[in-house]
């Protein structure tokens, strides 16, 4: 799945401690006097002397690029622009490491918990605001996503001018993306004849998967796929709590919201640490010793500027996967 940040390039603000200002529609009618007032009724309640101050200070804009005063009547503007804030914003101890950096790509291993884009809790604890403060690269932008309880590789875009040879790429499926992940061995396990969901392996996966509101994300059985993940046994065993696991190669075909973690949790072997397959648990802190063990591991492709293959893998492990692999017959098994 590609990633292109909306109307970036359209904001009259220009980008700040690594973060770009963020649109805003505003009624043009309404019990507000004042787009500040209709501003506070809205998100008061997150930061109200923040917001205050940002009226105040200039710091809000209209599209035209005049600024938006604490007096300025409701209905004089559609849409505005401002800095997000989040004053309670929880430090993320962890940080991406860069592989490779050219002219054209900057290429990282991102930590679990951290992640990629400025949004909701999380703004200067991004990785995208993170690495444009550190090597001052203002038109830095992903060209793909990871889920911030996902590590590994991940790309991002230097150069503007080539930017949609790289996003293109993407959108038309030319990029191999591997990740792994790590399950608890199923209860009826047989390593002579590995199976998953009853399924011999390797096999590959197809469902339909939509995304509603939020976060959930729903497997529709009368729909034609459109979510494709090939899955193959890498190794078995015991890890450093003593839990019998499988570490899994996976190879998705299609990149549709969270679906790896779907597609194993609809197998019956949702990935260990996962807080929402197959059951949606209660929202708490994160616990970092547990990480999702989900990895995204290698991605590959055919530059389309030079021609030629390129590969980058992570450096990462997950921490919860087999000490000592025992070999099954699946590793070598039909295709």
């Amino acid at each position: 799945m590609s990633f292109k940040p909306s109307s970036y390039k359209d904001s009259p603000l220009p980008v700040k401690d690594g973060i770009n200002a963020t649109r805003l529609r505003v009624p043009t009618t309404g019990p507000w006097e004042t787009i500040q007032e209709y501003t506070l009724h809205r998100f008061g309640h997150i930061d109200a002397e923040g917001l205050r101050r940002r009226f105040a200070n200039g710091e809000v804009a209209a599209v035209d690029g005049s600024r938006v005063t604490p007096d300025t009547p409701l209905g004089a503007h559609e849409f505005i622009w401002y800095y997000r804030n989040s004053p309670n914003e929880e430090h993320i101890p962890f940080y991406c490491r860069i592989i490779h950096r050219d002219a054209d790509l900057l290429v990282v291993d991102k930590p679990h918990f951290l992640p990629m884009t400025p949004g909701g809790r999380y703004v200067r604890e991004s990785a995208l605001a993170r690495l444009r403060v550190q090597l001052n690269m203002n038109d830095l932008v992903p060209i793909h996503r990871l889920d911030r309880a996902t590590a590994g590789v991940v790309m991002f875009s230097i150069n503007p001018a080539t930017r949609g040879a790289y996003q293109t790429m993407f959108e038309r499926r030319e990029v191999t993306k591997k990740y792994q992940a790590v399950t608890l061995t199923p209860p009826d396990w047989n390593p002579l004849r590995p199976t998953l969901g009853g399924t011999r392996l390797p096999f590959t996966v197809r469902s339909h998967i939509k995304k509603t509101k939020g976060e959930i994300v729903v497997r529709l059985h009368d729909l034609p796929p459109n979510a494709e993940t090939r899955i193959q046994l890498a190794a078995h065993g015991a890890n450093r709590r003593g839990e019998d696991v499988c570490l899994w190669n996976l190879s998705p075909v299609t990149g549709r919201t969270h679906q790896l973690r779907v597609h194993l949790a609809q197998l019956g072997s949702g990935i260990v640490g996962d807080q929402h397959y197959p059951y949606l648990l209660d929202d708490g802190p994160d616990n970092h010793d547990e990480p999702l063990q989900l990895l995204a591991h290698t991605i590959s492709f055919t530059d389309p500027l030079t021609g030629q293959p390129r590969s980058f893998t992570t450096q990462q492990r997950l921490t919860l996967g087999p000490l000592k692999h025992i070999d099954t017959p699946s590793r070598s098994g039909r295709p």
